[in-house]
């Protein structure tokens, strides 16, 4: 399915739009995640446990508004968007949002 943050898609037409559609994924940080974050609050650096938490929630997110555009029947998603807050002590969401049109 193509997805794109564009409006529109250079050399397609959309021919339908089927509506908004939206997804998340909320994930908790692991008690040892949050230690070695913390030695790397002391030294610096990237704190590579918490990038990666974050790339899979954002997979986890995007695969399930493919899912949610496929069942109305959609060829791709524009004006993709996402987002990320922290729900709780620990935890973060990744929204992610577009529209789902068919293209001709």
């Amino acid at each position: 399915m193509l997805m794109t943050t564009s409006d529109q898609v250079q050399g397609r037409e959309i021919a339908e739009t089927l509506g908004l559609v939206s997804a998340n994924a909320v994930r908790a940080r692991h008690v040892s995640r949050d230690i070695l974050a913390g030695l790397k609050n002391i030294v610096g650096g990237e704190i590579g446990a918490y990038r990666q938490l974050l790339l899979e929630s954002r997979a986890e997110a995007v695969g399930r508004l493919e899912e949610e555009a496929a069942a109305l029947g959609a060829d791709g998603i524009v004006a993709l968007r996402m987002a990320t807050a922290s729900v709780a002590s620990g935890a973060a969401e990744i929204l992610v949002y577009g529209t789902a049109v068919k293209f001709s």
